[in-house]
Parts: C-alpha cells; sequence; structure tokens
C-alpha cells in the first residue's frame, strides 16, 4: 500500500509529465480556480491533502464530539431532517389557510413570516407601517391575530419556527399564551424564536433597541425558557443574513459563531450557568450555489462551535457542544430572468445543505425574486426536500462526503479561516464592540463588492443573468397582495383596543416599563400584557420608553 509521501511524489510526476502536454494543447478555463471565501481550489486531492488528518481528533461518529459528521448517532437512517416552508403573508386569517395546506402537503414544521411593523414593534394602525401590512409578512398585533394564526393547529404536535428578533420576547409570549388557551402546557411546545439582534446591526437592520438592552432581552428568553418552556429553542444564531448581505462562507461561520460567543458571555455575566440554556441555542445557515463549500461549511461551524463551547465556556454537557442548525437556501441567488432556473438552484443548495448534515430546512420558491411565493410554486419547492429524502439514497448513509480529499481539505480551511475571523473579532472586544467599529460590516461589503465584480467582469457566470440569456415577456402568475387587507386589519385592530379592559391593560404595560428600568425578568409582565391584549407596539413603546431606540452610525 502506498503511503503519502508515495502519492505526492506521483502526483508530481502526473503533473509534469501528463497534465502540462495536456495543458499546453488546450488551457483550463480559468488561471484560478477558488471558493467565495477565496479559498484556492486546488486541480487534483489526493491523500496527501488529508495526511495529518486525525479521525477521532478531527471527525470522530455522528452523535459524538466534537460533531463534524453530525449531531445525532443514526442522523436521516432515524428521521429526515425537518421540512419547513418559511410563510406569512397578509392577514392572519390568510396565513392560517397557508399554514394547514402546508401541513397537508407534508410539511413537517411551521416557518412564520412576518410583515416589517411586527418586525420592528409597530402597531398595523401606526403611520409608520403604511403600506407595509402584510407585505413581507403576516400581521400579528395582539393575541387576538395570533389565535386566528394558529387557529386548527395543534401546538404540543407542531414545531414552530419565528422569524422574529427585535420583538422575539413578545410574539414568544402570544405563542405561549395561545397554547395556554389550547391547553397545551409549556413544557409541551417546541420552536424556536430567531431572536438574534447582533446580526441585524452587522447585515439587516430590523432593530429597535440599542445593544445592551437588546442582550438583556435575549438573556431573560434564555433564563425564562430554562425554567418555563425547557423544549424551546429560545435563539436562532443567524449567518443566514450575514450571507445574504454579501458575506463568504468562511464569515459567515465566523461571525455568526462570534455572534454566539457574545450571547453565551452575556448569559454567564449575567449569572446563568452555561449548561442551563447552550443546549437550546440553535443556528441558521445560509445555502449558497459552491456546492462543496457549502457541505463543508456545515461540518466546520459543528466542528468548531464544538470546541468553543468546551475549551472556551467549559461547558460539561455534551449537548450544550452540538451545534444544531436550520438552513435555508439563498434568497439572493434566485434570479428575476428565467425563474425557472431558481428550481434547480434550490435543488443543489437543499442537497448541499443534507449532504452537509443540517437538522431543518427551508426550501426557496422559484418565484421569489418577484413576489411572494404562490402555492404552486411552493408546493414545488416542499417536493425539492421530499424527493431529496425519499428518492435520493443521500439520507441512507450518514455524512457520505465523508473521507473525500477534497471535502476535508475544504473543511480544515474553512475552519482554519474562521478561527482567524473570530481571534480578530476577539481582539476588538468581542462581536459588541467589532460591530460598534463597524469591522464585520466593512468585511461583509468588501467580500460582497468582489463577488458583484466577478458578475460584472464574468468570471462568475449567472445562468440567465450575464450569459445564456433570452428574451422574456411573461413571467407568469404571480401573487398578490389585496390592498383592501391592511384597512381590515386596522378595524380589528381597533375593535381589540375597544373590547379590552383599558385600565388593567393599562397597570400591565406601566409593569412593563418599572421592570424594564428597575431590573427584573421581562418575560413573565410581557405575557401578563398579551393576556391583556395589549398590542405588540404597546408593549413595544413601553420598553421603547425605556431603553430608546438605536441610530446606526455610518462606516463607509
Amino acid at each position: 500500500m502506498s503511503d503519502t509521501r508515495d502519492v505526492a511524489k506521483a502526483a508530481q510526476v502526473w503533473e509534469e509529465k501528463v497534465v502540462q502536454k495536456t495543458l499546453s494543447r488546450s488551457p483550463e478555463r480559468k488561471k484560478q480556480f477558488e471558493t467565495t471565501s477565496s479559498i484556492p481550489i486546488k486541480r487534483l486531492y489526493t491523500p496527501a491533502d488529508t495526511a495529518t488528518l486525525d479521525y477521532q481528533q478531527a471527525l470522530d461518529f455522528p452523535g459524538q464530539y466534537p460533531f463534524t459528521r453530525g449531531v445525532q448517532p443514526t442522523m436521516y437512517r432515524g428521521r429526515f431532517w425537518t421540512m419547513r416552508q418559511y410563510a406569512g403573508f397578509g392577514t392572519a386569517e390568510e396565513s392560517n389557510k397557508r399554514y394547514r395546506y402546508l401541513l397537508d402537503q407534508g410539511q413537517t414544521g411551521l416557518s412564520v413570516a412576518f410583515d416589517l411593523p411586527t418586525q420592528m414593534g409597530r402597531d398595523s394602525d401606526h403611520q409608520l407601517a403604511a403600506g407595509e401590512v402584510g407585505r413581507a409578512g403576516v400581521a400579528i398585533t395582539s393575541l387576538a391575530d395570533m389565535e386566528t394564526l394558529l387557529n386548527g393547529i395543534p401546538l404540543d404536535k407542531v414545531s414552530t419556527s419565528m422569524t422574529i428578533n427585535a420583538t422575539a420576547s413578545i410574539l414568544l409570549a402570544l405563542y405561549l399564551v395561545v397554547a395556554e388557551k389550547q391547553g397545551v402546557k409549556w413544557d409541551q411546545v417546541n420552536g424556536t424564536i430567531q431572536n438574534d439582534l447582533l446580526k441585524e446591526y452587522i447585515a439587516r437592520g430590523t432593530y429597535i433597541y440599542p445593544p445592551s438592552p437588546s442582550l438583556r432581552i435575549i438573556t431573560d428568553i434564555f433564563a425564562f425558557c430554562a425554567q418555563q418552556v425547557p423544549n424551546w429553542n429560545t435563539i436562532s444564531i443567524s449567518g443566514y443574513h450575514i450571507r445574504e448581505a454579501g458575506s463568504s462562507a468562511a464569515q459567515e461561520i465566523a461571525f455568526t459563531l462570534a455572534d454566539g460567543i457574545a450571547y453565551v458571555d452575556a448569559a454567564v455575566s449575567a449569572g446563568l450557568d452555561v449548561d442551563t440554556f447552550a443546549s437550546r441555542l440553535s443556528f441558521f445557515f445560509n445555502v449558497h450555489n459552491n456546492f462543496f463549500e457549502e457541505v463543508a461549511k456545515f461540518r466546520a461551524a459543528r466542528r468548531l462551535w464544538a470546541k468553543i463551547m468546551k475549551e472556551r465556556f467549559h461547558a460539561k454537557d455534551p449537548r450544550s457542544w452540538m451545534l444544531r442548525t436550520h438552513a435555508q437556501t439563498a434568497g439572493s441567488t434566485l434570479t428575476a430572468q428565467q425563474p425557472d432556473n431558481n428550481i434547480m438552484r434550490v435543488t443543489l443548495q437543499a442537497l448541499a445543505a443534507v449532504l452537509g448534515g443540517t437538522n431543518s430546512l427551508h426550501t426557496n420558491s422559484r418565484d421569489e425574486a418577484l413576489a411572494l411565493p404562490t402555492e404552486e410554486s411552493v408546493r414545488i419547492a416542499l417536493r425539492t426536500q421530499q424527493v431529496i429524502a425519499c428518492e435520493s439514497g443521500v439520507a441512507d448513509t450518514i455524512d457520505p462526503l465523508a473521507g473525500s480529499y477534497f471535502v476535508e481539505s475544504l473543511t480544515d480551511q474553512l475552519e482554519a479561516k474562521a478561527v482567524a475571523y473570530i481571534e480578530r473579532i476577539d481582539k476588538l472586544g468581542g462581536a459588541v464592540k467589532a460591530i460598534e467599529a463597524g469591522y464585520q460590516q466593512r468585511e461583509i461589503h468588501e467580500a460582497a463588492f468582489r463577488y458583484q465584480q466577478a458578475i460584472e467582469n464574468k468570471e462568475q457566470v449567472i445562468v440567465g443573468v450575464n450569459d445564456f440569456t433570452v428574451e422574456e415577456d411573461n413571467q407568469g402568475e404571480l401573487l398578490k397582495i389585496d390592498r383592501t387587507l391592511e384597512q381590515q386589519q386596522k378595524q380589528k385592530l381597533a375593535a381589540v383596543r375597544a373590547e379590552r379592559n383599558q385600565a388593567v391593560t393599562k397597570a400591565a404595560l406601566e409593569k412593563i416599563e418599572s421592570v424594564a428600568r428597575d431590573g427584573g425578568n421581562l418575560m413573565p409582565v410581557i405575557i401578563d400584557a398579551v393576556r391583556t391584549y395589549a398590542t405588540l407596539g404597546e408593549i413595544a413603546d413601553a420598553m421603547r420608553n425605556v431603553f430608546g431606540e438605536y441610530r446606526a452610525p455610518s462606516f463607509l
């Protein structure tokens, strides 16, 4: 049997005697091949590229530290990943119909999109909400809306993910009170709130309060759920939006895990034992087009997070070391031109997420570059996951690309690049200080600029956009939001305000201000206010009165 030194020598001979002859007749397509993280891609990978790989230290077995090969011992042989379709639009009634349709089609978990006013803590009748009610997601202003949204959906059987950040505490409170009204105990509900404010300051912008009070609210949620809602994932630390803003894969890993470090630091500083909350942290990653880099990204992120939790935070419970992740295919890669091409893009991205070992997956719809997706487009996106799960065979064995010289080399290099970024963030004083200095924002902007240059120079071909184009007239049937829905939502909100006990609601809101100002966990008083039918905007304003609003400085 040849050792790696023999292979390396043989590869050098092959390069000199075989490859060079071919290149003299037919040059390669590019002078330099590389991933989105500027990792050079070699012509060929051999055992020499994994010669230093220590199997048990770097990989080991699924369900065991460092979890490179997956967080569950049997992975998809036990059950498939959770298949979610991110959905929500218009009113709670309309979104409820879409959710029930998706559950009937075989979806195994809900994923709720909220409109911008809900995300920003504004009621539907606020002047800043005009024209945005029900557009980017469902409008939720009070317990009445949440009761309608979840009507007929058993909260002890369905896992629900809510993509909500600045108002995550309020939406969680609404969800828990609906469960209470269904007769479902809080320890029976299962789901996730995104609740990741640091990435909002970095990449997305739907923040309300400054970083310090935002971290306080987040740690209040950690502490409350550890005691009251043990099966709830209290945060989904999101690299998705960091990637959508233009980061590379290595930056996505690094900036996401750096945010995770900041949240753990904040919780520990607030007096929480790391093993009481760490197992309920979850992550949310993007899946882009560079197939093998995306597979390696999930593997590298799991391994790096396990090391961080074990070595940096000295967590003792193996569940605290696990990076459990939801993934979503890349919205930024979808094109308005030739939108049916998006089906193939989403299929490749979904396959990369599955081969990378994701625990949950949303597949984007073909028409999302043009509008919110139609039911037909959503069904195709869901069927994409089901075909991969049931027909491709990739879920029949665990981590099938492990041992690939290329994939293992990429996994190592992505981890090394991510570690270098995290070390720079540490030197700046941690994620919050680095955000305040604009470090992550500048790095992302530079990566996005390089990628856009590659598209404009045709170094990166986008099929149907900068090559292989056709004349297009008809973009097909698109989903349109009824403009009268905004007025209907305002009328329902007015009815809620008219029918509630105003004195009880006022007292509940004053209690939120008091706890925000004087200290204590905010979750119990937010839940009490929700029970009185206080609105989302009123609850957010009670905290605004104490915490103020964040205004982002310019770093460019």
